[in-house]
């Protein structure tokens, strides 16, 4: 073989080109709109006059002082005044002779059952506490802290 041979065989299969992936079309999806862009911040000496005058010219909405003039929601009253701690409460309630019921605990911390369950639980295992668990005569779940 000679060099003119092996360059026709070169040239022949440089014909035939490089395969190229075809182009992508462009996304349908558009990019989503900028947010509000952050403000600048002010130096010492006032910085941003435009942003300060138009604050100084627009009028204050009223809906804010309608906000700040709602009383505040009604606590649960239960009868002693203001409670201040329910856990300490209910631990109370609890190293009672007779005990308390589940539903007592319920109606007067307004707590779930499965809350109080919870609690009773912990106390049991973290708090130090043994407590003692059983039923009463009507069926309901009395529980009380052993001295």
């Amino acid at each position: 073989m000679t060099n003119a041979e092996t360059t026709d065989k070169a040239a022949a299969v440089a014909e035939q080109g490089a395969t190229v992936a075809p182009e992508k079309a462009p996304s349908k999806k558009a990019t989503s709109p900028k947010k509000a862009a952050p403000k600048g911040k002010k130096n010492a000496k006032g910085g941003n006059a435009k942003a300060a005058a138009k604050k100084a010219a627009a009028p204050k909405k009223e809906a804010k002082a309608s906000k700040k003039a709602k009383p505040a929601p009604a606590k649960k009253e239960s009868g002693k005044g203001e409670r201040s701690n329910k856990k300490a409460e209910v631990i109370a309630m609890m190293k009672r002779a007779k005990g308390v019921t589940l539903a007592e605990i319920a109606e007067f911390t307004g707590w779930q059952k499965h809350t109080i369950r919870g609690f009773v639980s912990i106390l049991g295992s973290k708090g130090g506490e043994t407590i003692e668990s059983s039923k009463n005569e009507a069926g309901d779940r009395v529980y009380r802290i052993a001295k």
